[in-house]
């Protein structure tokens, strides 16, 4: 008759080891699921605008803090993520993701709703704390701090949360406004401590590129979108003049930079050295194969983007066009 041996410290050490290794591969794949939601290869469109604005705010005032800098970039970070869980949030909500889709952090239950709610409230209540701490850092006035701010943060929620201005054919707009001329205003405003709509003009480029990867993720989702019972600028316009806008917003910031470089400063010519990645995309989206064009979209605006920075802070002093 065999008796039971109480465990001893070797076998209580490696159950203790395994439960401990178990927990921590739980929380490695829960935070995957955290940052996989947040869709990261995106966050080009926010970073790059935050570069360009304290560029300008460099090249023309002299000088850049760091310390806001770093803030500002985290601050317009977190509020992006926000605005990328409320959009999978609610395209799940309305039926719009599917399995086909790119976001399908609900579709495959990687995450639960409540979770990317949580997630998204945490985010933007970071992003307050942020911009609380640049009202500190910065000398811009709170007024003005508060309404960038708070205009970006409505325009991230507002683009599908809310009346779901994209699912009414204005994200677009929105993401022409929000990514370019309001992140770039933001960027220098905090830097030089007042508002100036020199940026706005600046930013014309870099936003035309980046509502490039708008629409052409609706372009490729103009079927889906169609049966879901939403309305883009895509459905509205058709494949024939998407295609033609899709080349309107690769190619004239490529216009735009030529006429800065032969007019004032040879380095605003270094944008142009993008230019054989902007081909491929032409070809791929008039043969109507629309896989992985957004992704590589944000891969040209991401390097143009970095590219015109380098042009404006090389420049020679006072080359630079003011208003």
């Amino acid at each position: 008759m065999h008796q039971c041996r109480p465990p001893t410290s070797l076998s209580l050490s490696l159950s203790l080891s395994v439960l401990m290794s178990r927990m921590a591969s739980d929380v490695r794949q829960k935070c995957a699921a955290y940052v996989l939601a947040l869709r990261p290869w995106s966050f080009s469109a926010s970073l790059t605008p935050v570069a360009l604005g304290s560029a300008l705010a460099y090249k023309l005032d002299g000088s850049v803090d760091l310390v806001v800098l770093m803030v500002c970039a985290v601050t317009v970070l977190v509020v992006h993520g926000a605005g990328n869980l409320v959009n999978t949030y609610y395209d799940f909500s309305k039926g719009i993701d599917h399995k086909k889709s790119d976001d399908r952090t609900l579709v495959d239950e990687i995450l639960a709703p409540q979770d990317v709610v949580m997630f998204g409230a945490l985010l933007y209540s970071l992003g307050c704390l942020c911009v609380t701490l640049l009202y500190f850092l910065s000398t811009l006035r709170l007024e003005h701090l508060a309404l960038i701010y708070f205009g970006g943060l409505s325009s991230s929620f507002l683009y599908t949360g809310g009346i779901g201005l994209k699912y009414v054919a204005l994200g677009d707009v929105v993401i022409l406004i929000t990514f370019g001329p309001l992140a770039v205003m933001f960027a220098h405003a905090v830097q030089v401590g007042y508002l100036s709509v020199l940026p706005l003009v600046y930013a014309v480029p870099l936003a035309l590129n980046t509502e490039a990867i708008l629409h052409s993720n609706n372009t490729r989702d103009m079927d889906s979108d169609k049966q879901a019972g939403i309305v883009t600028l895509a459905i509205l316009i058709g494949p024939t003049l998407s295609y033609v806008l899709f080349n309107l917003l690769i190619f004239v910031p490529y216009v735009l930079f030529c006429i800065l470089a032969t007019r004032y400063t040879i380095s605003m010519a270094l944008p142009l050295l993008t230019l054989p990645m902007a081909f491929p995309l032409e070809r791929q989206f008039r043969s109507r194969c629309y896989a992985k064009i957004p992704q590589k979209t944000t891969k040209l605006n991401l390097l143009m983007g970095l590219f015109y920075v380098f042009g404006i802070i090389l420049a020679p002093p006072r080359s630079l066009p003011l208003l």
